[in-house]
């Protein structure tokens, strides 16, 4: 008897063991299925939680993409608080700079360029957002724009939208002076010079420190010749031939057909002698359009664009700058998973198409998919400049920020954003220094920025 109950107990132990087993299977599976879908522990269940985003659309369209995108995303997950901070691109630098040490810093934000994102990376501050990448499709995203953010195999900046500067003109004022559209940079002098009189200005030339546009315009000249502003160990190059020669190119434009105010001018300064038709030409992206359109409407039919001038007659084509403005996500997040969700969302079709009508074709699609769909085609600027368009996403596919054609660096951040190249031309132009003297001073102030920053 005792023999046959400790037989029973056996079995019945073993049908337990049994039943235990197959239901730690069961959940084990659909633990593993559930992983295998792509959902986090976090994202398999309802988002929660808390993030900031800070952003630098303040143009009303663009502020209220953004705005819609997080209000319905929010009413989808009732959970979710996505708190939304709107500041310019100055004050974001410095935000997030003075970040560094308060600790006040957002879970997503944008970033200038991509030059800002390489700031961001020797800093530590972002996370890894290849899962958002991969999330959307790797392959619909530029290899030289995620390129351009990656460093050790791991990348920490999407691409939002993308656009790359063009030569801009005015078609009505070449007519009428017999003039075609210049394909170097001796025939756009020459032009630029015919074309300042009856108040207009052949070119705008703009030197605040607050700004960029000298860097680009001096890497403008000295790409055209093959040359670059950084040297291949990262050092500052101001003083090659190539580069005292652009120099002296562009204060020449300045002393002959640009407003003797534009000494000072920033971007948004610069931008609106055009828009309001008070320069020939200028150097832009497609965001060039819609301001003319807000200044001038008049004189949307006459404005077109071309690629940038070449060096000499018959050298091959260069795009001198293509710029990528990112998201990135920050590594002091403590809620990475609905961060990814969230800009997983500002991707999909709709909120994507809305985002980039706010301003068509300044705003081109950094991912495939996009631009051949009817709800983007249809838009009636689209439509009119497809031509400038086909234009300026030859100049973004085969363009690099400035400095990047060495890879990215800190250094090429750093280039076009301390202001040192402007300095430098403000010192030529206000106090007469003499240009290699002037070139020599602000390389030498550069690299002791990157040894100081870099190291």
């Amino acid at each position: 008897m005792k023999a046959k109950k400790l037989l029973a107990i056996l079995l019945a132990l073993v049908m337990l063991l049994t039943l235990a087993a197959c239901g730690g299977t069961e959940d084990t599976a659909d633990t593993q299925a559930a992983a295998g879908s792509g959902d986090s522990a976090d994202t398999a269940q309802e988002l929660s939680g808390e993030i900031t985003f800070w952003h630098c659309f303040t143009q009303g369209a663009r502020m209220e993409a953004i705005e819609d995108a997080a209000a319905s995303f929010m009413e989808a997950h009732p959970g979710v608080t996505i708190n939304i901070e709107t500041m310019s691109w100055g004050d974001f630098n410095t935000k997030w700079n003075a970040g560094l040490t308060t600790g006040d810093l957002p879970d997503i934000s944008v970033a200038q360029n991509t030059g800002e994102v390489a700031e961001m990376i020797n800093a530590g501050v972002l996370a890894d957002i290849s899962g958002v990448i991969d999330a959307i499709g790797r392959d619909r995203f530029s290899e030289n724009a995620l390129g351009d953010m990656t460093t050790d195999g791991v990348t920490y900046g999407i691409p939002y939208y993308s656009h790359a500067q063009v030569m801009w003109y005015r078609e009505d004022l070449l007519d009428a002076a017999g003039l075609d559209v210049p394909t170097t940079w001796d025939e756009f002098y020459e032009a630029a010079v015919a074309l300042t009189k009856d108040g207009v200005y052949g070119a705008g030339f703009s030197c605040s420190p607050n700004d960029l546009l000298c860097t680009r315009y001096l890497n403008y000249y000295v790409r055209s010749a093959g040359g670059s502003l950084l040297n291949d160990d990262l050092t500052a190059n101001l003083t090659s031939d190539i580069a005292l020669e652009g120099i002296e190119f562009w204060v020449n434009v300045y002393k002959n057909c640009s407003p003797a105010e534009t000494i000072n001018y920033t971007v948004n300064d610069h931008a609106t002698l055009f828009y309001q038709g008070t320069t020939a030409f200028d150097f832009n992206s497609g965001f060039m359009i819609s301001g003319v359109e807000s200044n001038r409407a008049d004189l949307v039919d006459y404005i077109s664009c071309a690629p940038l001038p070449l060096y000499k007659e018959g050298d091959p084509y260069y795009s001198a700058e293509a710029t990528h403005i990112p998201l990135v996500m920050w590594e002091n997040s403590e809620n990475k998973a609905l961060c990814q969700a969230f800009i997983e969302y500002l991707y999909e079709d709709d909120n994507y198409l809305y985002f980039l009508s706010a301003v068509p074709v300044g705003m081109l699609p950094s991912i495939t998919g996009i631009s051949d769909q009817e709800a983007y085609l249809s838009n009636e600027t689209v439509q009119k400049f497809s031509e400038e368009a086909a234009i300026i996403e030859q100049a973004v596919e085969e363009g690099r920020a400035i400095g990047f054609e060495h890879g990215p660096s800190v250094q090429a951040g750093l280039l076009s954003s301390q202001g040192v190249v402007e300095e430098m031309f403000q010192d030529i132009l206000i106090n007469g220094t003499d240009i290699p003297t002037a070139a020599q001073a602000a390389e030498d102030q550069l690299n002791e920025i990157f040894e100081t920053m870099v190291g």
